[in-house]
């Protein structure tokens, strides 16, 4: 088994691409030909809340990602609240209205339980247990069906060491570029981080065990190849930082709720991550949405943290200028991006 140690989602999708790209086998599959490791592949992180990625290469939708990460938390399997951030998600779907492999349905809902809520009582009473795994594959459900929505991560393990909780996430088969080093790392730390607070711990090592480790070709092409890692990672030398998901635990999830309700309304939170982070960055994207680049340029200067912020700015700046018709709307952004740096 291949471990990969990283302090970030920046430092592991550069050494776990590059590692991949010398040691893979080449396969097919349903959805095209694939890289794939020989073996399991771990990634270890230490710095699991440091989650948004900035290569340039992989162009990650930060709004996406975040989006994505509270309606999981919220326990939701709808396509219509995500498709908001994400155009054409329902291919995912099999009839268009819900996903049959939601992690968050699954962790609330699904077998009947809020498995968070039973891991997060069962913890605050004996940190030591090592009985709190919850599940996201249902064998009955899943187990040789036909569909287009499994779960790939099928299972959790939660684990206080030393006042930390950290967690492994069991991978059956891991989409190296848009789910290890993608939506992975940022769901699981997410949820991570939310447990912590629940249980009232600190965050330690995320650990992803992905038993198919691989990339597909074609997505390999469309990325450039080999990720080239950026000059300095803009954690580790200070230029973003990460802010806290959870201030107030107890209010917390009431807080998602009203914001799963409306994205855009600046109501009262208890939870600063919400009207400094979650509703600017929902604001930038209904103007991005709505081709008013330089509106929703602006509107990411009001994101609360520094590292959502840069990623958003940075992702609307390349998209904008990949879709700007007109030299004057060209350097009209030109000139927002040099003014906003």
């Amino acid at each position: 088994m291949k471990t990969i140690h990283a302090r970030n989602v920046n430092e592991a999708y550069t050494i776990g691409l590059n590692w991949l790209a010398k040691k893979h086998s080449r396969q097919e599959s349903r959805v095209g030909t694939v890289m794939v490791a020989d073996g399991p592949v771990t990634t270890t992180y230490t710095k699991p809340w440091e989650r948004v990625l900035f290569n340039s290469q992989r162009d990650a939708n930060p709004f996406f990602h975040l989006m994505e990460g509270l309606w999981m938390l919220a326990g939701r399997n709808d396509v219509e609240w995500i498709e908001q951030f994400i155009t054409g998600f329902d291919k995912y779907s099999d009839d268009g209205k819900v996903f049959h492999g939601a992690y968050g349905y699954r962790w609330r809902h699904w077998f009947e339980m809020d498995q968070l809520e039973k891991v997060v009582a069962e913890l605050k009473e004996n940190p030591d247990s090592r009985r709190c795994y919850i599940q996201m594959w249902d064998a009955k459900s899943d187990l040789c069906q036909d569909g287009l929505d499994f779960p790939c991560n099928v299972g959790i393990a939660f684990r206080v060491r030393r006042g930390l909780l950290d967690i492994t996430v069991f991978n059956r088969s891991n989409d190296a570029i848009w789910g290890a080093y993608g939506a992975n790392a940022v769901h699981m730390s997410m949820l991570q981080e939310y447990m912590a607070a629940k249980i009232g711990v600190l965050v330690g090592n995320y650990h992803q065990v992905s038993n198919n480790f691989h990339a597909y070709v074609d997505t390999w092409i469309k990325i450039g190849g080999c990720p080239q890692p950026h000059p300095m990672d803009p954690y580790d030398i200070g230029e973003v930082h990460a802010s806290f998901l959870v201030t107030d635990p107890k209010t917390w999830d009431s807080d998602l709720a009203s914001f799963i309700e409306d994205p855009l309304n600046l109501l009262f939170y208890s939870n600063s991550f919400f009207p400094e982070v979650a509703v600017p960055m929902a604001h930038a994207h209904r103007e991005w949405k709505r081709k008013k680049y330089i509106l929703a340029l602006r509107i990411c200067k009001d994101i609360g943290a520094s590292d959502w912020r840069r990623a958003s700015h940075e992702w609307i700046t390349r998209k904008a200028e990949s879709n700007a018709t007109s030299n004057g709307e060209k350097r009209r952004l030109r000139q927002t991006v040099a003014h906003d740096t």
